[in-house]
């Protein structure tokens, strides 16, 4: 069995031989509780709020009280839903495993053999055996673990890295599972099968968490090109609400966090169990009620057929699953959020803000219109100059090019070093735009590999913006594309990739035998990111993809931006943004104003709509800056200044959402982790009903301290708006004082809204006056 790997966790671990016990583990307010008697595979008991401190006596009582009365018409036993559902229990939902070997070892029954426990080293924690009927506070060490496999309950505190060892003799496969629990309360799994026997296809190897019965209402997302993650709900019921991903990539439809609650729940009440699959390519994420009553949340990688035939002693690692609860959808993605910047990787350096040139000139590449942007954009402020689509040869257009990875010598007929140069010395980073695994057939490299493009059944598969997909897979396109990009960043001082990928992977075979190639490539994506940031650990890399339908915690193993969306219109970025945060944080959010008519959507917006939507993620511009007026350039210069003295708290705090009382208005904002500070935007969308709205309440803040909450106001006060006495200010032109209240009068009587015209943003700073 190849080695687990429990980074980041105590090296001295509790390893019990055919574990016959509990385990209980805690960690950011949450409590697993696992189920290992008999040697069987890992049950959870309990996943959801903490427990507090078990004897082995509650332990063993809530495990018995888990059991099911027997009906009729079912198995003669208690069906144990394991963390890889087995069908041999009388499961009759989706199996954890699907696969044979030449149609035997299909249904295995898989035995435990051996079981891991190593605590999490990030903070005090102990790892106590705990013997029937003790409390054990005084209980043995940590290290004290010798007769311990005996005892029917191991508690640990603070998280916990466990791996669970398993095997099937009679079908000769073997199984490993891991599991963690962050300090965070964020928990995550995955599963390898490894092959004993002769040649075994794998079909599917999903894990599924289970779900209480009053959790019966599910929210997830649909979206599109330019309108990503559009929330949907609907009820729970008997069968499978399933999910698949089959783009090849992860999906501007895709599920993101698949989440189930107690009817109603919002972004403050309600319990919800969400689950994330972490992964790139195709995929799965489904819940499922039986007429039993049991239900799961479960999922992993869509496997095409054949895509993993496994030889004797060859293994299938499936991607992590990731599991959030949470008492309302902010305490849900919080966990997300902390455990993302708890990573080694995760960048905590200030976000710089950044222009893209895309929608400033498109494919018109000229040396001094984009000096005068970079330029323009020293004088704001800005941090980062990224040069997008159009630099390399024979790439005029969006039908030719793509894999010629060489500067355009008839565009940079001195490379792009004098560019480099220049923004450089306005003391700017400079950026670059890759696509690399994608390739159209008018290109040098097409034509001299043609049996690079995945097909299948030869033919090539149907375009899709004039492109097709490069073959990752085969070693040597891989390394002719890694080759390629190194070349680019040595050469040049390039401290950013926004890497690109524009197509669906249809047909997406390996010639000449047109076997399904998604799997490889998506892994073959993965080290390819791996292997550049190894060679240039300055690097940083934003994952776009066709805006954002690559956003999942894979690709974010090796990224640190993603794109929300192509579209940067406000009012569809208000709804992308609020619910891309359900998993990432904001700093991770490439958020941008654009010019004052969308690009995507043709609608027009003031600039402080469109700043101070672009405000809460990683701020950005992407907009002609020569074309602004002055006025405007002012005012953009304000919101930079306002956003680099913010982002500290913006990248570092809480999110907080606040249930609509009224669809018109979206109320949302960032409290510091030590209640300190906030910063809240009042979102006018549409226009009310009724008006005024009254009054609104800000969460999040500590009930026995007191704040002002100043109204923010930048570019003048045109905004067609009435304010409230509260504010404080003695008329339309006046900078508001605000006023102070304490954070349990925010919470429970609040504020009177302004009134505004629709379509604006309306920022409170908030702080401590104690």
């Amino acid at each position: 069995m190849p080695p687990l790997d429990p980074a980041g966790f105590d090296p001295a671990a509790f390893v019990v031989e055919s574990p016959d016990l509990l385990v209980h583990v805690r960690g950011g307010g949450v409590s697993v509780l696992l189920d290992l008697r008999g040697e069987l595979l890992p049950a959870i008991v309990h996943w959801g709020a903490d427990l507090g401190e078990l004897t082995a006596d509650d332990a063993l009582a809530l495990t018995i009280a888990d059991l099911a009365p027997l009906v009729n018409n079912v198995v003669d036993e208690p069906i144990r839903l394991a963390l890889l559902p087995e069908q041999h229990t009388g499961w009759t939902g989706r199996p954890g495993l699907s696969g044979s070997r030449a149609g035997g070892a299909w249904s295995p029954w898989f035995r435990t053999t051996r079981l891991t426990i190593a605590a999490n080293g990030t903070e005090p924690v102990s790892i106590r055996p705990r013997v029937s009927g003790g409390s054990d506070r005084d209980g043995a060490a940590a290290s004290d673990h010798d007769g311990a496999a005996g005892s029917p309950l191991v508690a640990v505190e603070g998280g916990a890295h466990i791996s669970v060892e398993a095997a099937d003799p009679v079908a000769q496969l073997r199984l490993g599972l891991e599991f963690e629990l962050a300090p965070s309360g964020l928990l995550r799994t995955r599963a390898t099968v490894i092959n004993d026997g002769d040649d075994y296809q794998l079909d599917e190897l999903s894990l599924a968490l289970p779900l209480p019965p009053r959790a019966r209402e599910i929210l997830d997302f649909a979206g599109r090109w330019s309108k990503e993650r559009a929330p949907q709900r609907r009820e729970l019921t008997v069968g499978a609400h399933l999910r698949e991903g089959r783009h090849g990539r992860t999906g501007p439809d895709a599920a993101t966090v698949l989440t189930v609650g107690t009817p109603g729940f919002g972004f403050a009440a309600g319990e919800v169990w969400g689950l994330h699959v972490g992964f790139s390519g195709n995929h799965r994420h489904y819940a499922e009620r039986l007429s039993t009553g049991d239900q799961v949340l479960g999922g992993g990688e869509l496997l095409l057929p054949g895509e993993v035939r496994l030889r004797t002693g060859e293994s299938y690692t499936g991607p992590w699953l990731y599991g959030s609860y949470g008492v309302g959808l902010d305490e849900q993605a919080q966990r997300f959020h902390r455990y993302l910047r708890a990573r080694s990787q995760h960048l905590h350096a200030p976000r710089p803000v950044t222009l893209n040139v895309w929608e400033a000139v498109y494919f018109d590449h000229n040396f001094a219109r984009l000096t005068a942007l970079a330029d323009r954009a020293a004088q704001l402020g800005v941090e980062r100059f990224v040069l997008d689509d159009g630099w390399f040869r024979h790439r005029r257009n969006d039908h030719a090019g793509l894999g010629d990875w060489y500067v355009d010598e008839t565009v940079w007929p001195n490379g792009l070093g004098p560019l480099v140069e220049t923004v450089r010395s306005l003391g700017m980073q400079f950026g670059l735009w890759f696509e690399p695994e994608m390739v159209n057939l008018d290109s040098d490299l097409a034509r001299a590999h043609p049996d690079w493009v995945m097909q299948t059944g030869d033919r090539i598969p149907v375009p899709s913006r004039h492109q097709q997909v490069l073959n990752l897979g085969i070693p040597d396109a891989y390394d002719y594309i890694l080759e390629r990009m190194t070349a680019i960043l040595t050469e040049y001082d390039i401290r950013y990739i926004k890497w690109d990928h524009n197509r669906d992977l249809v047909d997406a075979g390996t010639t000449p035998g047109g076997e399904p190639g998604v799997h490889v490539q998506t892994l073959a994506t993965y080290r390819l990111m791996d292997e550049l940031k190894r060679r240039f650990p300055a690097l940083e890399i934003e994952s776009c993809s066709s805006g954002g339908a690559r956003v999942d915690l894979g690709v974010l193993e090796r990224t640190d931006r993603v794109w929300v969306s192509d579209c940067n219109d406000p009012l569809e970025r208000q709804q992308m943004n609020r619910w891309t945060a359900q998993l990432l944080p904001a700093e991770l959010l490439g958020s941008h104003v654009a010019s004052g008519r969308s690009h995507t959507t043709g609608r027009v917006h003031d600039l402080g709509f469109r700043a101070g939507t672009a405000l809460f993620g990683h701020f950005g511009i992407e907009w002609d800056l020569t074309k602004v007026s002055d006025a405007e350039f002012s005012q953009l210069r304000e919101w930079i200044t306002l956003y680099k003295a913010q982002r500290s708290l913006l990248h570092s705090g809480d999110i907080v959402r606040m249930d609509e009382t009224d669809p018109a208005l979206w109320i949302s904002g960032v409290v510091s982790t030590d209640h300190s500070r906030a910063l809240f935007s009042l979102a006018y969308l549409a226009l009310p009903v009724v008006l005024p709205l009254g009054r609104f309440t800000l969460r999040g803040l500590d009930p026995d301290r007191r704040y002002r909450v100043r109204p923010l106001t930048i570019g003048g006060a045109s905004h067609g708006y009435r304010v409230p006495p509260w504010f404080g200010a003695t008329d339309a032109a006046a900078a508001p004082q605000g006023t102070v209240l304490s954070g349990r009068s925010l919470a429970s009587a609040g504020l009177q809204a302004p009134a505004s015209y629709p379509e604006q943003v309306w920022l409170l700073e908030v702080t401590a006056v104690d």
